[in-house]
């Protein structure tokens, strides 16, 4: 069975279609539409279901998914070790974590981290869904719910606090509540209906001190992204509630209700027990740990 085939059946199979897996492979969507087709008549079955909303794997698909993903994962955990330099710590380093804590918390310190490592190549995956490193869609996580999957290592690197935010902009115009009941007439902005399981409780300014006989407060505006919600309190439109790892000395928002806490949470630095020995991703705890001793929140 020739490889170049099987690793391209693998990543179309990873992707859900040729166009995907084709930016992914830096291949044109044509070229793996001739891959798989190929592969197709060299085995002699049909892989894929072919709809208008992407592609499906038959049975026999599924079967070849299974061990072709099987086979890729042990090379990878191979190439692991093969790239670790008992000295000098190299390779790539996939890391997965939410949008918030990726875009404002940890990218800002990826400088420091490869200043000391530069043979390491990182990858960094903000995406609130969580990741399945037992696939190895990642090599790590930072999460902020605790991870109860089977055969992975955790190690608690911090507690998630949340509070209230406002721009100066906004207090100007419109005065800080002083009560949690103020907040009924204030245009609140959150993650909105679609929060995933990892920010469940991301919306509760909507329903704290909320009579158990009322709706929970209306929103004037929703971002399912919490990026988008900073940006979007920064802007002046209202009031919500950020994780106060996003407020930095260059953002000027000010805490209103400061006596009002959100939800805690912890963060977990996460990893497969396979991977373990891995230099590199030793390096990388070792780093985060010190980086959390350093920051004042």
């Amino acid at each position: 069975m020739d490889w170049d085939k099987l690793r391209v059946f693998h990543a179309v199979a990873l992707a859900g279609s040729f166009t995907h897996a084709g930016e992914d492979l830096n291949l044109s969507q044509s070229a793996v539409s001739r891959q798989i087709s190929a592969l197709e008549e060299e085995l002699g079955v049909q892989l894929f279901h072919r709809h208008a909303r992407g592609l499906e794997r038959t049975e026999q698909g599924d079967l070849l998914y299974r061990t072709a993903h099987e086979v890729l994962d042990k090379l990878a955990a191979v190439r692991a070790r093969l790239t670790d330099n008992k000295n000098i710590p190299a390779g790539d380093l996939r890391i997965t974590t939410t949008v918030g804590l990726g875009s404002t918390w940890l990218t800002p310190r990826t400088h420091d981290f490869l200043k000391l490592y530069p043979d390491i190549r990182l990858s960094i995956i903000c995406d609130d869904r969580e990741l399945d490193l037992g696939m190895r869609e990642a090599d790590v996580a930072i999460r902020i719910t605790e991870p109860r999957q089977p055969n992975l290592i955790k190690k608690r690197l911090f507690t998630v606090h949340s509070h209230l935010y406002a721009s100066p902009g906004y207090l100007k115009s419109h005065g800080s509540p002083q009560s949690i009941d103020d907040l009924d007439d204030c245009p609140l902005i959150a993650y909105g209906d679609h929060a995933p399981n990892t920010l469940r409780n991301v919306n509760w300014p909507c329903t704290i001190g909320v009579k158990p006989h009322r709706r929970q407060r209306r929103t004037v505006l929703q971002v399912n992204n919490i990026y988008g919600l900073l940006l979007a309190i920064e802007s002046g439109v209202g009031i919500g509630a950020l994780p106060d790892y996003m407020i930095t000395s260059d953002r000027p928002l000010q805490r209103i209700l400061p006596e009002v806490d959100g939800p805690t949470t912890d963060a977990f630095f996460v990893y497969p027990e396979e991977l373990r020995n891995t230099k590199r991703i030793g390096v990388f705890r070792d780093f985060l740990e010190e980086q959390v001793r350093a920051w004042r929140f």
